[in-house]
Order: C-alpha cells, then structure tokens, then sequence
C-alpha cells in the first residue's frame, strides 16, 4: 500500500481536484447516448480484467486476515467472479436508466405569463470516502458518471489494492469511448491525511463529499468538512413483530431480514416483538434464526420464553453488529416499538410486520427513518432493489437526499425562465 510524505500528499490531491473539474465540465455537455455508451464500455472492461481483480482481491484478502479482520468484515471484502458480474452487470443497469439530466420535473406559468421550469443539472465534482466495499468503487463511478459528475474515490485501506484494480478497468472504459477518464479517480494513497484534503474540498474543487462507513468515519467527515456532506450512517434496523402479524411471514421476514447476508447496512440488528404473541411466536423464531447459525441476545422477556438466550446490554441496542448477532427485546404495543426505534435507532431502516392496516400505517408515518417498509425484509435497503440501478449508499440525513441515493439524486437543478420581451413593472 503506497503512503507518500504529507506535502506529496497535498500536491497529488490539488492535482486531483483540478483533474476532476475539467472532467466534470466535459461531462456536463455529454448527451445520454455518449453516457451509457462509456458506462456499457466501463462494465466491459471490468468484466475482461476479472484476473487482475481476483488477483488484486487475494492480496487484500491476505492482508486482511493477517490483521484479524472480523468474518463479517472479510464478507464484504471478497470478491470473485460471481461478485465481479454483479458488479459490472451493476453497472450496465445504471447505463440503461433514463439520464437525469435535463429532466424537468416541474414546469408552470405563474401571473406574469412567464414559463418556469426546473431542471435537473449535475452536482459538479463529488469526493467519497468508504470502507472494505470494494464494489462501491464500480456503483460510485457508475452513478457519478449517469448523473454527469466527476468523483474522486478514497476506498479503505482493506480493499486498497482491489479498488486499484476495478478503477483501472472502469476508466479505460470510458477513455475507449472519449469520455474523459478522470471523470472516476481513486485516491493512490492509504494515508489520512488524503482524506483531510478532500475535507478541506481541493481549493474549491469538491462540491459535495460522501462518507460511507462506521461510526467514526462519518463523526470525523462531519466534524472536518468544509462543503456540504451527503452522509451514509450505520444501519442499526429494527424488525418489529406486531401483535396482528401472520406467523409464517414473521419467521421468513426475521430471518431473511438478519441471516441472508449480515454484512450489509440492510441488515437487521434488532427483533422488536409484542407481547400479546411473543409467547406463541418467539420460541419460533429463534429457533429458525439458530438453525441458520445467529447467536441471539435477549432483554429479561425474551430470555424468559427463550432461557438459553444471552442477556442484552444497554450496548447491544445501539450496536450494528454486520454478524450473525441479533439483539431481542419483547415489547408491549406499538408505541413501545416505536420509542425504542427512535431511541436506538439510527433513521436508515426499520419494518413492521402485521396484517393490521392501521397499525401499519402508524409505524409507517411515525418512524422516521429513511426506508420504512410493511411486510416486507430489511434487506430490501438497496438501491438496485428500488430500480434505481446500483446505488451510491443510503442516505440517512434529511437534506437534498434520503435512502438511496442513486444517478437522480446526485444532481442538483437551476430555473430555466423563458419570456417573450418581458421587463418588470
């Protein structure tokens, strides 16, 4: 991994920045058809330098299991070629969808008789910094590009060489079809001190920088930046079992929404379940959730219908585990549900699973998260899920975006005014 002497590090970044905006600029004027041409070239080029990925994947599989990285961790860091299809095949999904540029999504004739409309333009240059994903480099460069914006990437030490790897693929793809490479740069460095460069937004070069990581990460982005961050908290989610839930939904929904892969920030972290049919339906649950291999930690409700279970710790509640853990607390209504989502609860995922139409629509208008969902898994946080292609993260603020943020949600719009000789009396 290359790490260079700090006042190195501030020339490559300024070099960067300034290679982003006269890409970012070219972008701008591409029509859609130059676009999705470039992005379909890109998902080629990842797929024909599969070998060197893989190869460049095994160093930091290496690398990573002599540090000790955690199983979960190690998940989201592999790559193979299943992987390695999704990921390109992602971004063909992103190359086929309508260009969101010069969208207008409003358009009215006020008193005066002029013609308003709004219409979407892109962000500029945008800078990401993320952890172990190394697919997020492909999605990333994908969204960026559809949405007609240059992004500087700065991946994780864990996946550096991975990354590399994926981003060499993708700009000699668009470099095929005269698309400016540098419209997708990864960071070529693993020091700290590239990422308070981008915070400090490259002399006016970033306009927009998305973190995409732990607690930490974002807390240190949100602390240093100086331009408008578009922030991708941890997804601590809730499954909420209410009183009226069909049984057989409940089992399948807990369990696929914690076990079918944990590693993901869609995964859930939490079982909230009432009272009224814990006794019943509990036992169930966790039984199905321990033949797939999760250990459980229970408050003293919950370990009273399931005694072996572990006793939770006040920590456990606000924890994302991103393993084979769940967190279990018997509740006594909705309300009770709904407060303790909105005292742990980090406004990214929950669901509700019941046959009752009003208590749905109570959870649904009352939890204030980003995705909210009615019978349905968490899992489903994803926005491929959603038809957006792949996604850049999910937003869990309340400006500009929120949930997942795909190639329409990363532009910005202006008023295009259209008279006929009018001047103001």
């Amino acid at each position: 991994m290359k790490q260079t002497k700090q006042g190195d590090i501030a020339v490559t970044m300024l070099a960067m920045g300034l290679s982003a905006r006269v890409a970012a600029n070219a972008l701008a004027h591409l029509d859609a058809n130059q676009k999705s041409a470039a992005l379909h070239a890109a998902a080629d080029a990842i797929r024909a330098a599969a070998p060197q990925i893989l190869a460049a994947n095994v160093k930091d599989m290496q690398s990573a299991r002599e540090r000790g990285l955690a199983a979960a961790r190690l998940d989201r860091l592999m790559l193979d070629e299943g992987r390695i299809e999704a990921m390109a095949s992602g971004v063909d999904e992103v190359a086929d969808l309508p260009d969101p540029i010069g969208e207008v999504d409003q358009n009215w004739t006020p008193a005066n008789g002029l013609d308003i409309s709004r219409v979407r333009t892109p962000l500029g240059v945008i800078g990401m910094v993320y952890e172990s994903r190394p697919n997020v480099t492909a999605d990333a460069g994908a969204i960026c590009v559809k949405a007609g914006n240059a992004v500087i990437l700065r991946g994780g030490a864990d996946g550096f060489f991975s990354s590399m790897a994926i981003a060499k693929a993708f700009r000699a793809g668009l470099a095929a079809k005269g698309v400016p490479e540098n419209a997708i740069q990864l960071v070529p460095d693993t020091d700290r001190a590239a990422v308070g460069a981008m915070l400090g937004g490259l002399d006016g070069n970033i306009d927009l920088i998305i973190p995409r990581g732990g607690k930490n990460l974002i807390a240190r982005v949100q602390a240093e930046a100086r331009v408008p961050v578009l922030s991708h908290l941890e997804g601590l989610c809730h499954v909420y079992v209410h009183k009226d839930a069909d049984a057989d939904m409940a089992r399948a929904i807990a369990l696929n929404a914690k076990m079918r892969r944990t590693g993901i920030c869609g995964s859930a972290e939490t079982l909230l379940i009432d009272r009224d049919c814990a006794e019943n339906l509990l036992p169930k649950i966790a039984a199905d959730l321990r033949a797939a291999g999760c250990e459980l930690r229970g408050d003293e409700a919950a370990r009273a219908l399931v005694p072996d279970m572990k006793a939770a710790t006040e920590e456990d509640w606000a924890t994302e585990y991103l393993d084979a853990i769940l967190s279990v607390r018997v509740v006594d209504d909705l309300q009770a549900a709904m407060a303790h989502i909105a005292n742990y609860g980090s406004a990214h995922t929950d669901c509700i699973v019941t046959n009752n139409a009003q208590a749905a629509t109570r959870f649904l208008n009352g939890v204030d998260s980003a995705i909210v969902l009615h019978n349905a898994s968490t899992q489903y946080a994803d926005g491929g899920e959603f038809g957006f292609g792949a996604e850049i993260g999910i937003a869990t603020g309340k400006l500009h975006a929120r949930g997942p943020v795909g190639a329409a949600q990363l532009t910005s719009y202006h008023y295009v005014v259209r008279g006929d000789g009018h001047i103001r009396p």
